[in-house]
């Protein structure tokens, strides 16, 4: 009993010192940590093994009472599944099994068969080979294409070739060569016609302006419409010989034609100005893949979205995420700051100023889709369209500010993360010891001298903690950016050689609305699986990123004033 007694009583002191409560703040750090990390693991495994060459193989496939058909792809997933399901679905099968094997595969040829993948069941597999001679041609429309190169035509003329390899070597050539006709076109088109376009459009609102303009000289109106249609008629020259000189390279890019043949025995030509590139991943070795996996790996950072976003790269996606983050936080920062100043340093600590502060408490938690429509009433409909009416009205009624855009997405993220940073800087303000501003005080320092030279800089760490929390918090919101500027896909970059040259008023992609447009938009949901996997795990690199540079820095001011708390 004494025993008994004396175990009671190291129990009780066991739980009085606080050891449970530490016991279980470790291991629920514990199991959040391997949450994070076996999520990014699946994010990294799911996402980044699509851009891995699969070996692609030919096999018979021979369903019960069907017809044989003849199945080549690659495989992507397999899983196990109910008998009953199957034979519910009209399939005849000779198993008494209650579980059969059944496989994802691509089998590319949309234009063909009608459909990127198809499920097999694994059992019905039949003679599967490996032919060193598999053809997989990723294609600028309707995806893949399996089979097997049969010849080449040039200008309608078919080539002769001594073997195999060399057909395989001059058709690569040929790729290469449309590619690089293909870059000058996109060069010409998106640049040279873009920026004569963008000038024309320039001065059709001039002339729109001038017919606007009633109280301007009949002279002048009459001289400046000779200046307009002087650049204009520049700009149309300019224009014929871009035309010109994109006619002839277009006459190149379709030059060249092959001719493939599926496994099923039927043959089609195609332009090699429609491919991308082709490749034989079942002849390649292990080095060989691995270049393959970071080229497409690069390609898939650098490049602009192709096939509804479900191919080619999402560059757009991450500049405009960056972009907008960025804006937001030179507008939210500042503004933040000095609402944290006046709350803390100038007004009086009364009732209105509590119900301020519990005001500003409770914008932090209103969702984030409010944020979004009253961007879209006010900064859209309300300030962007008195802005049209005052500085752009021969545009109007086509809008130029009072449509969603990169100014007001930027707006409407900074309004929604002005609380948190409001709230960490008073925290900090409040943090540094009141002998610091006497001191200053004494010296003969004015309080606005106090604040900018004493109390601001040792403050400036809990700044850059409100600066984290907003970008962690903006970086990743979805729902407002739907209404206030983010789009499936834009047309250009915000950025590009024409004055301005950062167009705020433009429209913008973002990684976020990206991967749910992919995600569950997308008109061919297998294909875009590993991109969604793919992009989500860059979304979260791209704010750990700007989270660490923020906290880099926020450490630096840290240790840098330090010794003025002592």
């Amino acid at each position: 009993m004494q025993l008994q007694g004396k175990q009671q009583q190291g129990i009780k002191a066991w739980f009085k010192g606080g050891e449970p409560l530490i016991w279980a703040n470790a291991a629920a750090v514990t199991v959040s940590t391997l949450a994070v990390i076996g999520l990014l693991i699946l994010l990294a495994v799911r996402g980044f093994s699509h851009f891995w060459p699969a070996d692609v193989f030919v096999a018979s496939y021979d369903l019960p009472e069907r017809s044989s058909a003849i199945v080549m792809a690659e495989r992507v997933e397999s899983e196990e599944v109910a008998i009953e399901q199957l034979t519910s679905a009209g399939f005849v099968l000779d198993t008494e099994d209650s579980f059969i094997q059944r496989e994802l595969v691509k089998v590319g040829n949309r234009d063909v068969s009608g459909a990127d993948f198809r499920w097999v069941l694994s059992r019905y597999l039949k003679n599967s080979e490996f032919p060193v001679d598999a053809v997989v041609l990723e294609r600028r429309e309707w995806g893949n294409f399996y089979g097997f190169l049969r010849g080449v035509k040039e200008a309608g003329q078919r080539q002769e070739y001594s073997d195999d390899a060399a057909l395989w070597a001059d058709f690569q050539q040929r790729i290469e060569r449309a590619e690089a006709i293909h870059d000058d076109i996109e060069r010409i088109e998106k640049k040279a016609i873009g920026a004569v376009n963008y000038r024309l459009e320039k001065l059709r609102l001039r002339e729109r302006g001038l017919a606007l303009d009633e109280e301007l000289p009949d002279a002048k109106r009459a001289q400046r419409q000779l200046e307009i249609d002087s650049e204009r008629a520049e700009l149309d020259a300019e224009y014929k010989v871009l035309q010109k000189e994109l006619n002839g390279l277009y006459a190149q890019w379709n030059r060249d034609s092959f001719v493939m043949e599926t496994a099923q025995g039927q043959s089609r030509e195609q332009r090699v100005s429609t491919v991308v590139q082709a490749y034989r991943p079942n002849a390649m070795s292990s080095l060989d893949k691995v270049g393959f996996y970071f080229a497409k790996f690069g390609e898939f950072l650098s490049e602009e979205p192709r096939e509804a976003n479900t191919e080619g790269g999402i560059f757009p996606a991450i500049f405009g995420t960056v972009i907008m983050v960025l804006i937001m936080s030179i507008m939210v920062t500042p503004f933040g700051v000095i609402a944290a100043v006046y709350l803390r340093e100038y007004a009086k600590q009364g009732l209105m100023t509590r119900i301020v502060r519990i005001a500003v408490n409770n914008l932090a938690g209103v969702p984030s889709i409010v944020y979004g429509v009253f961007g879209l009433g006010f900064f859209i409909y309300f300030v962007g369209a008195e802005i049209d009416q005052a500085l752009f009205p021969e545009a109007l009624p086509s809008p130029t500010f009072g449509t969603p855009g990169l100014l007001w997405a930027s707006v409407t993220l900074a309004l929604l993360t002005l609380p948190v940073v409001i709230v960490a800087t008073e925290e900090g303000l409040a943090r540094i010891p009141r002998n610091l501003r006497e001191g200053s005080l004494a010296l003969g320092a004015t309080k606005a001298e106090t604040l900018w030279r004493v109390v601001l800089p040792m403050t400036s760490p809990a700044m850059m903690t409100g600066l984290i929390l907003a970008v962690a918090r903006a970086a990743g919101e979805v729902a407002p950016l739907m209404l206030v500027g983010v789009v499936k896909l834009a047309p250009s970059l915000p950025v590009d050689g024409n004055f301005p040259y950062f167009h705020l008023d433009q429209k913008f992609m973002h990684l976020g609305f990206h991967i749910y447009d992919v995600g569950f938009q997308s008109p061919n949901v297998e294909a875009a699986r590993p991109l969604v996997y793919a992009t989500a795990l860059l979304l979260v690199v791209i704010i750990a990123l700007l989270n660490l540079s923020a906290v880099a820095l926020r450490n630096h001011l840290r240790e840098k004033y330090k010794s003025l708390e002592m």
